[in-house]
C-alpha cells in the first residue's frame, strides 16, 4: 500500500474532520447504533472485556467521540481512571453530557486535542483504546509515535476498526450497504451525506488485517492478537509496547 495512503487515509486534514464530526454530532449516536444494527455496541463489549484482562489504572481514549467506549470502562473498572481526547467540541460536549448524566465524572476526563500532539507525560498510560478513529489519524505514523510516548514500558494498544470482509458474498452485501445504502441513509437522517460517503471511503482504504500489523511493528508495538468481528466487517487489533 502506498505509504501517503497509510499516513493519511482521509486526504483531509485534522480541522475538516474536526468540522465533518462537529456537523453530524447531534445525530451521531442514533446513527451509530442504527445504521450498524447495534453491531457497534457489541464490538466495543469485545475491547472493553479485552482491557480489563490487565486491569490498567490509567486509560487514555483516543477518539472518544460521544464517549461510549470510556464510559463502557468506567463501568467495567471500577478503580481506572480514564481520559478521553478527540478534536471534536461537539462530540465532546455530547460525551461530557452524558458522563454528567451518569455521574461519572470523577473517573472520566475529557481533552479536546490531537493524536499528533497529545498533552501529556511520557509513560503515564498503562492502556490506549482507539475504536472507529485510526483511519481519522491525518499522519497514521506519527500518531502511533505518540500513542507510544505516552504508554508505559510493556502498555498496551487496543484498536478497532472497520475492515473488509473476506468472504466474497458477505463483501458484495457490505460493499452495496456501505457505498449506497448507508450513504442515503446517513443524509436521511442528518442531513450530511458527505460525512457517510466519507466512512465508506476511509473504511475501504484503510490497511486491514496483516497490512495494519505490519504498520503497528512499524511503529514499535509487537502484535498480541487480531480478531476479526462479524464476519470481518470490523477487526480488534491488541498490540504491545517493548
Amino acid at each position: 500500500m502506498n505509504s501517503n495512503i497509510v499516513q493519511n487515509l482521509s486526504g483531509k486534514n485534522e480541522k475538516e474532520i474536526a468540522a465533518m464530526f462537529d456537523s453530524i454530532s447531534p445525530s451521531y449516536d442514533f446513527l451509530n447504533h442504527f445504521l450498524s444494527f447495534g453491531t457497534d455496541t457489541y464490538w466495543r463489549q469485545v475491547c472493553v472485556k479485552e482491557v480489563a484482562r490487565i486491569q490498567p489504572e490509567k486509560i487514555l481514549d483516543i477518539a472518544t467521540g460521544t464517549g461510549d467506549l470510556a464510559i463502557k470502562l468506567a463501568k467495567k473498572l471500577n478503580k481506572a481512571s480514564i481520559t478521553g481526547v478527540d478534536i471534536s467540541g461537539a462530540m465532546l460536549g455530547l460525551a461530557q453530557k452524558k458522563i454528567k448524566k451518569r455521574k461519572l465524572e470523577d473517573r472520566i476526563v475529557l481533552n479536546q486535542a490531537s493524536v499528533l500532539s497529545l498533552p501529556f507525560d511520557n509513560s503515564c498510560f498503562d492502556a490506549v483504546t482507539v475504536a472507529f478513529g485510526v483511519r481519522n489519524f491525518e499522519d497514521i505514523d506519527k500518531a502511533f509515535s505518540e500513542v507510544k510516548r505516552v504508554l508505559k514500558p510493556g502498555g498496551m494498544l487496543y484498536v478497532l476498526e472497520f475492515s473488509k470482509p473476506s468472504n466474497r458474498l458477505v463483501f458484495f452485501v457490505y460493499n452495496l450497504y456501505f457505498s449506497y445504502i448507508l450513504p442515503w441513509l446517513g443524509k436521511l437522517f442528518s442531513g450530511h451525506k458527505y460525512a457517510y460517503r466519507y466512512l465508506n471511503r476511509s473504511a475501504s482504504l484503510f490497511p486491514s488485517g496483516k497490512t495494519f500489523e505490519n504498520i503497528l511493528r512499524k511503529n514499535n508495538f509487537e502484535p498480541v492478537s487480531t480478531r476479526p468481528l462479524t464476519f470481518g466487517i470490523a477487526t480488534f487489533y491488541v498490540g504491545k509496547t517493548p
